[in-house]
């Protein structure tokens, strides 16, 4: 009997599985390829929400968690994923100056926001009230990441390409079978797949729908993440990736004629000299409307888990949640209160009055 089988091998699952292999348990990944979102993502870490300058929800300890989270398994996997880099947050007024200095006197931003405004002019980049650099900043190559554990699972038989269907679970005094697979816990971490789980479709995951362009511009001279209405990320050879949209309508991964707009209309605010678009990409996050993971175990039955509801935040949110998730599996450690999916409780009820005849 497995340990652990998990659905799902987007940041949230692999996050999961190298926990749970860490603490030595046996597990199998399942995954159809169905939910790209974390394939496609940004892959950007900051620890400050820099539209209101307000601090992420438990920045410091997700920080924490996940550096050393993907030290572990960069050694691991012999491969570099996490590259440090400083994001700089241009400024459009001296208001906005006066109210990063007021953040970054409050006692839970001041690790996080330079005192010291970045002066330097970048090629293309008008910035007349020049910039806030933001600490403990960077980006995860998901891409890379994803595929990379992908193929550790395959090369010691952790891995199963297929569907999951929740169908042909039963439930035995000890677990679950599945098919011909036995095991003491499923972690349900499929991204927007959810709303298609019959045991936590209750649970309110409202996709968003995100953008982004990888453009080539070789006269854009970039060595740090400028951060206004959207991120724009260096990458080698005069590539650099822009994003994103938010689109709460449209819960497909096809990249639109809108999406494009959008970010060529605020590509062309930020930067002044030309660019060529090399790809076109979307995909849907998983969040949620109070802005919380999905973490937790179901009501009634015991061996069903779920880790979801990343949303923007993956790199930082998934080693975290895992932790959270397997702590509280194998030693009862409560959940965060924020987090944990009793806070919907009621509509778990409600669910269960509308699913009578």
């Amino acid at each position: 009997m497995l340990d652990y089988l998990i659905v799902g091998s987007g940041l949230a699952g692999i996050s999961f599985a190298e926990v749970a292999l860490k603490n030595n348990k046996t597990i199998l990944v399942i995954d159809n390829k169905s939910q790209n979102s974390s394939r496609v993502a940004g892959g950007l870490y900051n620890p400050v929400i820099l539209k209101r300058f307000s601090e992420v929800w438990k920045a410091k300890e997700q920080l924490d968690l996940m550096n050393d989270f993907y030290n572990q398994i960069e050694e691991k996997l012999k491969e570099k994923f996490n590259f440090k880099m400083p994001v700089l947050r241009k400024f459009f007024s001296i208001e906005e100056q006066n109210n990063w200095f007021a953040a970054s006197d409050k006692i839970n931003l001041a690790p996080f926001l330079s005192t010291k405004l970045i002066t330097r002019k970048y090629n293309s980049i008008d910035s007349p009230y020049d910039y806030g650099e933001v600490l403990h900043t960077g980006y995860v190559n998901t891409a890379l990441l994803v595929d990379t554990y992908k193929e550790y699972l395959i090369a010691n038989n952790l891995f199963l390409e297929e569907s999951f269907n929740s169908s042909y679970i039963e439930f035995l005094e000890l677990g679950i079978q599945y098919k011909n697979i036995q095991a003491k816990h499923i972690i349900f971490a499929e991204g927007f797949g959810l709303l298609k789980n019959p045991f936590f479709n209750y649970l309110p995951l409202d996709g968003t729908k995100g953008e982004l362009f990888i453009i080539k511009a070789p006269n854009l001279n970039l060595d740090v993440i400028v951060n206004t209405s959207v991120f724009i990320l260096p990458l080698d050879d005069n590539l650099f990736k822009v994003g994103a949209t938010y689109n709460w309508h449209d819960k497909t991964d096809t990249p639109t004629e809108e999406g494009k707009q959008e970010l060529l209309d605020r590509i062309k605010e930020i930067i002044t000299c030309d660019f060529e678009i090399v790809k076109h990409f979307g995909g849907v996050r998983p969040t949620v409307a109070d802005r919380r993971p999905l973490v937790g175990t179901h009501e009634i039955h015991k061996s069903l888990h779920v880790l979801n509801g990343l949303g923007t935040r993956g790199v930082m949110l998934g080693p975290a949640m895992a932790q959270t998730l397997f702590d509280y599996i194998e030693n009862g450690t409560p959940i965060d209160r924020e987090a944990d999916i009793k806070r919907f409780h009621k509509r778990y009820l409600k669910s269960l009055i509308s699913d009578r005849p």
